[in-house]
């Protein structure tokens, strides 16, 4: 078996892969986000569900193994992405760029001029990441139920 990384379109049948791999990667963040996020909350059949309903994703996987992925959608003409997802012990590799770009390969495959994000307002490292790849903040919100913003959106136009 090839020691070689791939990164590929996530299928169906990799939805129990997906939902265990949001859930290991958001870990670190339980107890730290007000709201908590709703990676807490994925399962298989919530994505399998989204990838039915026309959402997509990314997978990056070493001796099939999956190491990391990103959900992709639609978002006002552009292409949207959330669970940007890492395993811990695969951090440091260069995966999350590496989805990154793969997500603004496909939007550039699809015709769409940008891609989109959101982030946490208290993700600083991961505004500084977006930020380093060319994202920029197009506006802030609160999440239902707040009165103050706690999400960053982003966006990158494509060339």
């Amino acid at each position: 078996m090839s020691d070689t990384l791939v990164l590929r379109a996530g299928t169906l049948a990799d939805a129990p892969a997906i939902a265990a791999t949001i859930a290991a990667a958001f870990e670190q963040y339980r107890g730290k986000l007000v709201p908590e996020s709703g990676a807490f909350g994925e399962t298989a059949d919530n994505i399998t569900r989204q990838l039915q309903n026309g959402s997509g994703a990314i997978v990056a996987e070493r001796n099939g193994r999956m190491l990391a992925c990103v959900m992709t959608g639609t978002q006002d003409g552009d292409l949207y992405f959330g669970r940007l997802a890492v395993l811990p012990e695969a951090r440091g590799l260069g995966l999350a760029r590496r989805l990154i770009a793969a997500v603004e390969a496909e939007a550039r495959r699809r015709g769409m001029p940008g891609v989109r994000l959101g982030v946490r307002v208290v993700l600083t490292e991961n505004q500084r990441l977006f930020g380093a790849l060319g994202y920029v903040e197009t506006s802030r919100e609160p999440h239902p139920g707040f009165t103050y913003p706690t999400s960053i959106n982003m966006r990158k136009a494509l060339e």
